[in-house]
């Protein structure tokens, strides 16, 4: 392989994802992402609902709460224990407070908790950000500690309130294309969560004794596989009871009251995403790493769904597909920066260390993809 990877990236031809995205497979020319959603005009939907209806039942325990849903208040979160209430379950939400709430992001929360009572556990903020700071340091993600949170928080809280179900959102595998029969699972496994949960082989352990992380301060993150096991705690992926569909869940959920805005140019949709000012960093570093960005992910969900045509969807995503996020969901980005302690200067140096020299020329002093979009 030479200095650029252009020659050799292949994209889809039926939505925009390139070959560069991780665990991706390509089958006839169309993407494990594609052909995951093809098989589903296989399912026995039905026969799912049932399958969810018995967990349910099996999983009534004294606690006063039949499940936990992990929540940011966003649109699934929304829809996940709009369908649960309706199916006459009493969700409990765990809220694993973000990295950076925005002011959409705290107003979402507090709309769904006049639905379901909630619980916001928030890790502390001096570690936390010093765990943004590596997580951008080494794997060249500042959201490192937000996946830590978001995979670790709701399990405790299971095992301390004696709660056995968690239902997660989507399966990303099968929603988002993965290796192939990983689109099947519908039981979130701690296993699961290491291989595919984000934290890009940074475990908390490593982070102790760095920037004054302290083992202590990992606490808040972990809770052991043993622990889990003996509560009986297991977690499953609604998506796979019920077909997923983004847009009919950011549709219930406006109806609900969830606010919405796009929240910065990088993206197709203004429902997704807007809890945590970080993420459009941790979106452009995506960018930088696999050469598309939030706004191909999104927009190839849509033609997948019949929403817009590939063609469209292509000049879209040229004009669009990784802009700089100089503000995120209202909050600038020099405010983003300041609340974990760090400069311009050092986000721009990090990222140039972790952007992928075979996909983005910087010879230029700019950067500038080798490849288009097509």
């Amino acid at each position: 392989m030479d200095g650029s990877l252009a020659s050799t990236i292949a994209f889809c031809k039926r939505c925009l994802y390139p070959s560069t995205k991780p665990d991706l497979f390509f089958e006839g020319g169309v993407c494990s992402a594609c052909r995951a959603y093809d098989r589903r005009k296989q399912t026995d939907w039905p026969a799912r609902k049932r399958e969810l209806e018995i967990l349910l039942e099996r999983g009534r325990n004294g606690s006063g709460y039949d499940c936990i849903v992990p929540s940011s208040g966003g649109k699934d979160s929304h829809w996940q224990v709009l369908t649960l209430i309706a199916m006459g379950a009493r969700p409990l939400v765990v809220t694993a407070a973000t990295c950076h709430l925005t002011p959409i992001g705290r107003a979402n929360i507090d709309n769904l908790a006049r639905y379901a009572t909630t619980i916001e556990v928030t890790p502390n903020r001096r570690a936390r950000a010093a765990l943004n700071r590596i997580g951008l340091k080494w794997v060249g993600d500042i959201s490192y500690p937000e996946h830590a949170a978001i995979f670790g928080i709701p399990f405790k809280v299971a095992c301390d309130l004696g709660i056995p179900l968690i239902f997660y959102g989507e399966c990303p595998q099968e929603a988002y294309g993965g290796p192939p029969g990983a689109d099947e699972a519908r039981e979130m496994t701690l296993r699961w969560v290491q291989e595919y949960g984000g934290l890009n082989g940074l475990r908390l352990s490593d982070c102790v004794g760095e920037d004054g992380v302290t083992e202590a301060d990992t606490r808040d993150y972990l809770v052991s596989a043993e622990r889990v096991k003996a509560a009986g705690v297991t977690a499953y992926f609604l998506g796979q009871f019920y077909e997923w569909d983004s847009r009919r869940n950011a549709s219930v959920a406006k109806a609900a009251g969830m606010r919405w805005m796009l929240p910065c140019g990088a993206n197709w949709w203004e429902f997704e995403n807007l809890d945590n000012a970080q993420t459009g960093l941790h979106d452009h570093m995506m960018y930088r790493k696999f050469g598309f960005g939030r706004m191909v992910a999104q927009l190839s969900v849509d033609i997948r769904a019949g929403v817009i045509a590939r063609a469209e969807a292509v000049e879209i995503a040229r004009a669009g597909d990784g802009a700089f996020p100089e503000t995120y969901a209202g909050v600038p980005l020099d405010e983003t920066l300041a609340a974990i302690g760090i400069t311009r200067a050092d986000l721009f140096r990090e990222m140039d260390r972790h952007t992928n020299p075979k996909l983005f020329d910087r010879e230029s002093g700019g950067l500038a993809r080798r490849f288009e979009l097509c």
